[in-house]
This record gives C-alpha cells, sequence and structure tokens, in this order.
C-alpha cells in the first residue's frame, strides 16, 4: 500500500506503518455502535445529592486535596473559526445575516467593543466593524484560540476565557502552599500569544487571589493523526503524491493527559466560563464531583490492598462487589455468582484498578453534547460510558430522546493506583470508538478519521461516576452571539 517515500513520512509523523494500515482498515470497515442498554437517568447511573451531600463533599475535598497535587487541564489548542463563522460568510457574500445584524445592534454589549472602536479609528460601517473582528489588520480573532478573545467586561480590565480559568483555578485548584497549577493545550502558533497574555495578566491575579501560577503548555502531538482516505478508501494523496495526515480530534490529547504528573485533574472546555459574580455554583460543584472521587478512590485503593494481600473473606468479597455496582458505574458479568471465591477477587482486583473519572451531568435544556448510557459488554457487564450521536445505531435513536442529561465536559480525573504508580491511559481506551467524517481538501473530497474522543472511547475502560450538577456550571460561548447571553453579561 505504501511507497518508500510514503515510508519515510509516516516515520516523520511519529507513526508506524502498521499503525496507518489498521487506520486504513477502519475506512473499509467502518466503526461498531455501542451496545447501549438505556441512557443513565437519575438513581440510574446518575448520582443526584442533596444541600447536606453537596456540602458535605465540597468539605471533604478540601479535606482530602490538601497535600495533594491538583492540575486544571484546558484543551485549549482550537481556533475561534466556528464562532465567527457568520461574520466570514457576511465578508464572503456581502449578505447580512442574523449573526451579523445581532452583533451590529448590540455591538457595545461585547466586551471587545472597546478595543475594537480604538482600532477602526471612528469607521462605523458594518463591514469595516465586522471586518475589524476577524482581520489580522483589526483584532484578529478569526484566527486566535478562543482563550484569547475577551469575553466578559470588569470594571478593571476585561477578561479573556484564557484568565476566566485562571480566576477559576485560584477558587479550587490551589494547593495548600497556595500553589495554581494550570496546564493550557495550545497549536504552536498560539503558544507566543498565550505566553504574552499570561505574563501580562498573572502579577495581578496573583496579587488578587494571594496565590501563585504554574501555567504549562503542551501540544497535540503529530503521532495522534490519522490518515486521510479518498471516497473510495485509498490513502489521499496530496498534490505532491504526498500522504495527507490530518489531527485526530479532541481524542488526541490523551497522550498530553497521559503526560500530567498530579493526584486530581480537574478538565473543562475553554469557552465554559462565567464572570466571578456567576463562579459560586462552579466553585461549589468542582468541589463537589472533586470530593466524590477522592472518596471513591481512596475507597478503591483501600480494597484493591486487601485484594492485593489474597483476601478470601467471603462477606469482604460481597462487600466489594456490591460497592462495584453500587457506586463505580458498573455492573458485573452475568455469570460472577458462579466464579470461585479466588476468581471473583481476581476479576474485582482488575475492576477497581483503574484510573478514576468523576463526571458532573447537566439536565438536558436542549444544549448539544454527549449523552450519559449504560453500555452492555459481550460478558452481559455493563459499565456507564459518555456516548455521541455517531456511537449510536439508527435503530437504538430513540435512546437518545429518553436520556434526561448530557455532559458538559465538567470533569475530574485520579489516574494514580493504589501504589501512587501513574497510570498508563493509553491502556483503557476502547480503539473501536473513533468514527469517520467526510471533509474536504483544496476541493477535493476526503475521509476522515477521529480518534475515540477524549471524554468518550479514550475513558471508556476507566471507573465512571456520574453526578448530576446544575445547568448554571454550563455557559459555554460556541457562536459570538453567545456572549450576549445573561451569564455572560455584566451586571
Amino acid at each position: 500500500m505504501f511507497t518508500d517515500k510514503d515510508l519515510a513520512q509516516i516515520s516523520a509523523h511519529g507513526l508506524t506503518p502498521e499503525q496507518v494500515e489498521r487506520q486504513m482498515s477502519y475506512f473499509g470497515s467502518g466503526f461498531p455502535y455501542l451496545n447501549i442498554d438505556r441512557p443513565a437517568v437519575a438513581d440510574d447511573g446518575i448520582r443526584t445529592l442533596d444541600e447536606r451531600q453537596v456540602a458535605e463533599y465540597a468539605k471533604r475535598y478540601d479535606e482530602f486535596s490538601q497535600g495533594k497535587r491538583i492540575v486544571k487541564f484546558v484543551p485549549a489548542s482550537g481556533a475561534a473559526t466556528r464562532m465567527f463563522k457568520a461574520l466570514f460568510e457576511y465578508l464572503e457574500s456581502g449578505v447580512s445575516n442574523p449573526a451579523t445584524k445581532e452583533l451590529l445592534a448590540n455591538l457595545d454589549k461585547f466586551a471587545f467593543a472597546e478595543e475594537l472602536r480604538s482600532r477602526l479609528g471612528g469607521e462605523t460601517a458594518p463591514e469595516k466593524i465586522i471586518r475589524g473582528i476577524v482581520a489580522r489588520e483589526g483584532l484578529g480573532y478569526g484566527s486566535l484560540p478562543k482563550a484569547l478573545i475577551l469575553f466578559h467586561r470588569y470594571g478593571d480590565g476585561n477578561r479573556t476565557a484564557l484568565e476566566e480559568h485562571l480566576s477559576e483555578g485560584a477558587l479550587y485548584a490551589a494547593d495548600r502552599d497556595g500553589k495554581v497549577n494550570v496546564h493550557f493545550t495550545v497549536s504552536p502558533e498560539h503558544l507566543d500569544a498565550f505566553k504574552a497574555r499570561v505574563g501580562q495578566v498573572l502579577p495581578a491575579f496573583e496579587k488578587r487571589y494571594g496565590v501563585r501560577y504554574e501555567i504549562s503548555y503542551s501540544q497535540q502531538k503529530p503521532s495522534t493523526d490519522t490518515i486521510a482516505a479518498t471516497p473510495g478508501g485509498e490513502p489521499f494523496r496530496e498534490e505532491d503524491g504526498s500522504l495527507l495526515f490530518r489531527p485526530a480530534g479532541h481524542g488526541a490529547l490523551l497522550e498530553n493527559l497521559n503526560e500530567i504528573d498530579a493526584d486530581v485533574i480537574f478538565i473543562k472546555n475553554i469557552d465554559n466560563v462565567a464572570p466571578d459574580r456567576l463562579k459560586t455554583d462552579t466553585v461549589t460543584y468542582k468541589k463537589v464531583i472533586g470530593g466524590v472521587m477522592l472518596a471513591l478512590q481512596q475507597r478503591c485503593h483501600s480494597y484493591l490492598r486487601s485484594l492485593y494481600n489474597g483476601l478470601n473473606d467471603k462477606v469482604l468479597i460481597g462487600e466489594i462487589a456490591r460497592f462495584t455496582e453500587e457506586r463505580l458505574g458498573q455492573r458485573l458479568p452475568r455469570d460472577f455468582e458462579r466464579l470461585s471465591l479466588l476468581q471473583r477477587a481476581d476479576l474485582l482486583y482488575k475492576l477497581l484498578d483503574r484510573p478514576i473519572r468523576v463526571c458532573g451531568m447537566v439536565r438536558n435544556e436542549g444544549e448539544p453534547g454527549g449523552g450519559p448510557f449504560w453500555v452492555t459488554a459481550p460478558d452481559g457487564s455493563q459499565s456507564l460510558q459518555i456516548a455521541e450521536s455517531s456511537q449510536i445505531a439508527p435503530g437504538q435513536r430513540q435512546l437518545m430522546n429518553a436520556a434526561t442529561h448530557f455532559n458538559p465536559v465538567d470533569v475530574v480525573c485520579g489516574t494514580k493506583n493504589y501504589r501512587g504508580e501513574h497510570f498508563d491511559l493509553r491502556k483503557y481506551v476502547d480503539p473501536s470508538t473513533g468514527f469517520i467524517s467526510q471533509k474536504s481538501k483544496s476541493g477535493r473530497e476526503l475521509l476522515a478519521q477521529e480518534l475515540p474522543g477524549l471524554w468518550n472511547g479514550s475513558m471508556a475502560h476507566w471507573n465512571t461516576v456520574f453526578v448530576e450538577v446544575p445547568v448554571t456550571i454550563f455557559s459555554p460561548v460556541k457562536v459570538v452571539g453567545d456572549l450576549l447571553r445573561p451569564q455572560h453579561q455584566a451586571q
């Protein structure tokens, strides 16, 4: 399939021919659908907490996280192209659309309005304003990442999405020494701009919150790119005959996450931020899901030590089995009770000795996002998974209508085992949960392949717990008009 020139290109990408051939095979076979049993709902896969439990878990987080290394992990490498798509369409066609009309009518409500007007020098023509927002000679927002776009207005200076994450981190991710570790995944072309903005604002944030920040960055690795194919399933080749490799979606960031050395890792999308006046719920429920994770992890580690030491106590084995089913989002295999005591202990050890994640789940009010489901394995066991619509067979689509919650990407992870060693997260991926999409390059159609999503198939074999969180913690900015929503406006 590949020439010597191809093999050299594959090697330069950090890939092996076998990996690329496996990718090509999926274009022919496709990816299997998940075997979904039912949606996860309140009290059947999604834990609901009363006020007392919320306060208790937030307190537990404050206590259990003492002495822990905490990292706030923020995927922030994508450009804001989609956020300003309607503005680009206006510039190309010259025809106004609802998004541009809304923006022009409410221009002064945007946090970037003052800076824009200073760049425009008095220009008021609609085309000049729109071009001033997205073009490089203006604010350049059309080619910047969302992290560097002014989201919110404050009396002492307006903030980008990046700065709101710094503010959040100080409120729930500071360690006992007052250090806040924040890790951004960035594109190489944006790294200097990130560092410049951080250098500009960090002293004021450290003074405001009485903390010290440790900011780190990483880029998506070329070895996580996937080969593109023609609609006929052959390798897609550029004009010069070279193979085309494409970034493989946020699932590629598992490699970046795998390099984070921490006891507690919070994951949150760059565009899901709120101004300070609305951060109370965000901070409370970050601590809540952190407290749930640490409490479960502590109990898992205690059970694992007992199992490792050759546990043969039938009563305790039964207790661990109930814990696994009632608290760890697992349903044991159908033949579990027929196994010997030693076999049960061995299976429970394998189930508990995994990375753990606790995911906040929001009541579905029409926002897009992956949903929580119970998924059945061939042995009859079941696990909790976050599934996208592309992973659900057409014949099971009605189950999506029965889903009550969705995933706002509000995740806390425990990635160390009971011996304090870091799990190799690559071992807990379900490689069959990628998907294929239709794209184009230079006017030619192609098939692109995305790796299992970071919080979908990349975490398929983690222990997963879902906790209901309020919709107030979810305020994403997908298009520029979302910044006009009340939760992004100053009061």
